[in-house]
């Protein structure tokens, strides 16, 4: 859990008038999204961390904390897209009011004049038809407040590595917020050869987080592909913090930003992550190029020592003594004529999970329901995600090694 700093820290900004105090120990507002159907991993994860939700939807929970403590979000959810930090609530039912409230906010507490920032948003309302009209509205309101009160206007535009502001205006309630990530925090940043079509590293360690793997125990990954299971059951076995592999996030452009936190923050995580395991996690694919893709990310990882990398069709993977997990995600078959060929395949992993997983609890996760269904075993859970748009499934099969009583 996270040691709150009982100490006031503070941060002066020189303006060209006077000098205002901004208190960093102000709680405010935080707003983590994530990917649908991922906010029960996510709301779990948050509360780990120590901090209490206090309002939440399909895909945002609100918690409160300090700008430190977005820093500390960002460094630990593996589950999460965003971490927003608030500036300001308002109304505005028409554009102009929204300029003019934007240009009331004291935007050189937050960034620098000689810097680059990003808008991006949600807009729902009568007023606006394309959300890139409100987002110029609030980088004008921005640069022209910059300008009078700096003498010189930031500059802006689509990249997403440095200061990004995120607007969100549904009807008439506006609210402004620092985006702390900046790329999406679903990246974890050691996926360097995607193969083919991977799951994203966010919805992976959800599956994982929701599956009843116990950090402890086998973790078996037939047809691996680039190895993002694999690679997340690693990270999460040995308390690996997913930050800890990316060295850029939006509040590191922000003058609010403490880099002596960050480094405390990051050294923390570093003392935690274990230096080795006493199970098997197995990643095996039939493909090599596959296996090139896997090895290169888990060595990104850092976790290429603690995996076992089989070239081997599924069928023939090493499954070491129970008790464990299965993880399979294999194809869907989305496009024309494929279905009809992998209805072999499913069949076949029913087989495989039957013979050779008993003791272990077995998981598919999959797009296509009706292949599901040629597996030929019974579900006991059937967890719904998305992948991408795609309506997924996780599929868990109990493999008894011997009679169910």
């Amino acid at each position: 859990m996270k040691q709150v700093s009982t100490s006031i820290v503070i941060l002066l900004i020189r303006t060209e008038t006077k000098i205002k105090v901004i208190n960093r120990e102000e709680r405010r507002k935080i707003v983590v999204t994530c990917a649908p159907r991922i906010l029960p991993m996510l709301t779990e994860e948050i509360i780990s961390l120590g901090f209490k939700i206090n309002k939440s939807d399909h895909l945002s929970i609100e918690t409160e904390g300090t700008f430190d403590d977005t820093m500390y979000l960002n460094l630990h959810l593996r589950t999460a897209n965003k971490v927003l930090y608030h500036i300001k609530s308002f109304r505005a039912p028409h554009p102009d009011i929204l300029y003019k409230e934007v240009h009331k906010i004291d935007w050189q507490d937050y960034m620098r004049s000689d810097g680059y920032m990003s808008i991006n948003g949600y807009v729902k309302n009568d007023y606006i038809k394309d959300t890139r009209f409100a987002n110029v509205r609030v980088k004008d309101a921005i640069v022209d407040k910059m300008q009078q009160v700096k003498g010189r206007r930031p500059d802006s535009g689509p990249d997403q590595s440095k200061t990004m502001i995120y607007i969100h205006w549904k009807l008439d309630q506006v609210s402004i917020y620092i985006d702390t990530s900046g790329e999406t925090i679903s990246k974890h940043g050691y996926r360097k050869m995607p193969y083919k079509a991977p799951m994203s590293e966010s919805l992976a360690a959800a599956t994982i987080l929701i599956s009843k793997w116990d950090k402890k125990s086998s973790f078996i990954n037939p047809m691996c592909g680039s190895g993002t299971l694999a690679i997340e059951a690693a990270l999460l076995a040995i308390d690996k913090a997913p930050g800890l592999m990316r060295d850029n996030f939006g509040f590191m452009h922000v003058s609010l930003y403490d880099e002596r936190v960050w480094e405390k923050y990051k050294k923390e995580a570093e003392d935690k992550i274990k230096d080795s395991i006493d199970f098997k996690i197995i990643a095996s694919d039939n493909s090599n190029l596959a296996l090139i893709a896997a090895k290169a990310n888990a060595e990104s990882a850092q976790v290429d020592h603690l995996i076992e990398f089989e070239q081997s069709d599924f069928k023939e993977c090493t499954v070491p003594e129970m008790p464990g997990v299965i993880f399979m995600n294999p194809e869907y078959g989305l496009r024309l004529g494929e279905e009809k060929e992998l209805e072999a395949v499913y069949s076949e992993i029913g087989d495989f999970f039957k013979k050779r997983g008993k003791g272990y609890t077995g998981y598919i996760f999959t797009g296509n329901l009706d292949l599901a269904k040629k597996v030929g075993l019974k579900a006991k859970r059937r967890i719904e995600f998305y992948n991408a748009k795609i309506d997924a499934r996780l599929l868990e099969y109990e493999l008894y090694a011997g009679t169910k009583k």
